[in-house]
């Protein structure tokens, strides 16, 4: 679908950053030096061919939480990202299709929804709910699937209304033809785009949630709760916190470039097909 000779130069940094998380996600167990949870030095040593990135608030190797956290937040986001997906994009489909008080109902529930401040409303769930990984991923997903509504019910209106469409309901095409087969492959530019912000959302909303004590429970490790960890040790000049910080901002930026990268390429992809 697209050449990676057009490769741009921030794309390839994007490409090659994100690369690198996902491989220390996929491989962790097999990548870091040392236990999740074993601790094998003094609190917050300092960096050392034995531990590259030093120790946390535990004694812990902070390169190997690093390693461990990654997984963790990755898998927790990516899944999140695509219950909301799923849910949000067939949602505004239908919604746009079908009209009428189906369209009304779903758009003012949506509404409801966002008027609540997202993390806000995550805090009081969570607080009720166990925090789980299965948990922290439906609530995130259900939460984040309102952008996605709003995005894709609009998309599919416009695309709803041209020729293509009217001429598949004609020909009697169910509701699911048209959603899969029409619509959907029309409008993967926009959602394409907001497949990358809605990932980089969930890393920080999960981040967010770990720093305040409701997200990924000790002594699983993922990166936002690193830093509520190590966070006192800024006071004593140990970086220990700004690593896993500068992770996040770092998988956000790699993340962002890449869906960047691919909007351009469909979109012009487009231009030259008309």
């Amino acid at each position: 679908m697209f050449d990676l000779k057009n490769l741009t130069v921030s794309a390839g940094i994007g490409l090659i950053l994100t690369a690198l998380f996902l491989l220390c996600a996929l491989f962790a167990p097999l990548i870091a030096p040392f236990p999740m949870s074993q601790i094998v030095g003094d609190v917050w040593e300092p960096m050392s061919p034995v531990h590259l990135l030093g120790t946390d608030s535990l004694g812990r190797d902070l390169l190997s939480r690093m390693i461990y956290g990654a997984r963790t937040t990755i898998f927790i986001a990516a899944m999140a990202t695509a219950l909301s997906f799923s849910l949000g994009a067939i949602l505004g489909f239908t919604a746009a299709v079908v009209g009428g008080l189906v369209d009304t109902l779903m758009s003012r529930f949506v509404d409801l929804l966002m008027s609540i401040p997202t993390l806000i409303f995550g805090l009081i769930v969570l607080a009720v709910l166990p925090s789980t990984n299965a948990t922290l991923i439906f609530v995130m997903g259900v939460l984040s699937s309102t952008r996605v509504y709003r995005l894709s019910r609009a998309v599919a209106v416009d695309i709803n209304a041209m020729d293509f469409v009217e001429a598949a309901k004609l020909r009697g095409e169910g509701l699911g033809w048209i959603i899969f087969r029409e619509i959907l492959p029309n409008a993967l530019s926009p959602l394409v785009a907001e497949l990358g912000l809605r990932f980089i959302f969930s890393v920080l909303f999960l981040s967010a949630l770990s720093f305040l004590g409701l997200g990924v429970q000790p002594p699983e490790a993922d990166w936002g709760g690193m830093v509520k960890e190590n966070k006192d040790g800024i006071i004593f000049g140990f970086l220990a916190a700004l690593i896993p910080a500068g992770a996040i901002a770092a998988l956000a930026i790699s993340v962002n470039l890449i869906a960047d990268w691919v909007l351009t390429r469909t979109t012009s992809l487009k231009g030259g097909r008309d």
